[in-house]
């Protein structure tokens, strides 16, 4: 009990520290992510072959860059793009120089969650507004979209755990997080306790996101 005390007395500054720079860099880095992934998920299903606004050559275009970028381990990505990184911020390091990095990995993984999400949407309920005349702008919102909305969330769910583990990696290279913390602490110093406190955090922070997606796309379902 006296070594858990004196471990907090230590180290709960720098935890604390470690973990509002986690919540920063997932949290900007999320935003920006959905107002990117969302629209290109939905312009890639909407102009794919046999959609409302079908146009083979957007498709292609948007479907194979998203496929670029979604190949590139986000470690390889995070030096491949640094020149960009320090036009658009002006730094490469701390939480503001990653969060372009994690907006470049993220956002194309949301548009082919949320693609995959909308496209599980019945047909049959799309045809069906079709043919009572109702504009394809309203059926894109009220039916697309709102018959989507659970596996939307999951999906999103999913992308923020990624996005947990991506802010880790970008740790190692001096993004600070709870990524840096294990890095410089548990691993180059040998402070073992430091990277158990870590990881169990995380699992926690992971298990507590995970678990609000499940019971906020079951409650969408119902409805």
């Amino acid at each position: 009990m006296n070594s858990i005390q004196s471990f907090f007395a230590d180290w709960s500054d720098v935890i604390g520290k470690s973990i509002i720079e986690t919540f920063q860099m997932v949290g900007i880095s999320l935003f920006f992510s959905i107002l990117i992934g969302i629209p290109l998920g939905l312009l890639i299903v909407l102009t794919r072959p046999g959609q409302s606004f079908e146009n083979k050559f957007l498709y292609q275009f948007f479907n194979l860059f998203i496929n670029i970028i979604r190949s590139v381990p986000f470690i390889i990505l995070l030096f491949f793009i640094l020149p960009f990184t320090k036009l658009i911020v002006g730094t490469t390091i701390g939480v503001k120089g990653v969060i372009v990095p994690l907006v470049v990995y993220t956002a194309p993984y949301i548009a082919r969650l949320m693609e995959t999400a909308l496209l599980e949407v019945d047909p049959g309920v799309v045809e069906a507004y079709t043919a009572m005349g109702i504009k394809r702008r309203h059926i894109i919102w009220n039916v697309l979209l709102r018959e989507a909305r659970p596996s939307i969330i999951l999906g999103l769910t999913i992308a923020t755990i990624g996005l947990i583990g991506a802010t880790a990696m970008a740790g190692m290279v001096g993004a600070g997080g709870l990524g840096d913390l294990a890095y410089r602490y548990g691993h180059l110093r040998y402070e073992v306790d430091v990277m158990y406190a870590t990881v169990f955090i995380l699992i926690i922070l992971v298990q507590i996101i995970q678990s609000i997606g499940n019971r906020f796309a079951a409650k969408l379902k119902k409805d």
